[in-house]
């Protein structure tokens, strides 16, 4: 099944490739690893969002349940994505959070100030990064409820 058509609940958005398989071993231990898509870069979390580009055949109404999103990526920053999706009254309403290695007060400030739903800071030990990663996905794919799209 190709991404055109294939309902994403997440989308990740990570740079780096040790973070992706980190991440995504996690999933897979809880079972929520397959409605995940990757991208690399914030102008392909863009160009998802927007179905734009390589994605221009999914549907703009197709939205994520959630994005995971770094704050340090190539192209387009994971602040500036942030900026765009807040700032966008179709796709204000997905959440965001931010999960990234930056301790940076002005990072945590900043994100707060363009909406984003949480900010969680990569925990180094993998079992303390596994259950961050359940968390996550129990409350927003689980327990939270989302307004209806429009």
């Amino acid at each position: 099944m190709n991404v055109a058509s294939k309902t994403i609940d997440i989308l990740y958005v990570e740079d780096n490739p040790d973070d992706v398989e980190l991440t995504m071993r996690a999933m897979r231990k809880h079972n929520f690893v397959n409605f995940v898509h990757v991208v690399g870069d914030g102008e392909e979390a863009l160009d998802f969002l927007y179905a734009r580009g390589k994605y221009e055949q999914r549907s703009k109404l197709q939205r994520p349940k959630l994005v995971l999103l770094d704050l340090k990526l190539p192209k387009i920053s994971g602040l500036e994505v942030l900026r765009q999706i807040k700032a966008d009254p179709e796709r204000k309403s997905i959440p965001i959070v931010v999960l990234t290695s930056s301790r940076e007060d002005v990072d945590i400030e900043e994100c707060y100030k363009l909406g984003v739903n949480s900010y969680i800071v990569k925990p180094v030990e993998f079992e303390r990064f596994v259950q961050a990663v359940c968390d996550l996905g129990l409350y927003w794919l689980l327990l939270n409820e989302p307004p209806v799209a429009n």
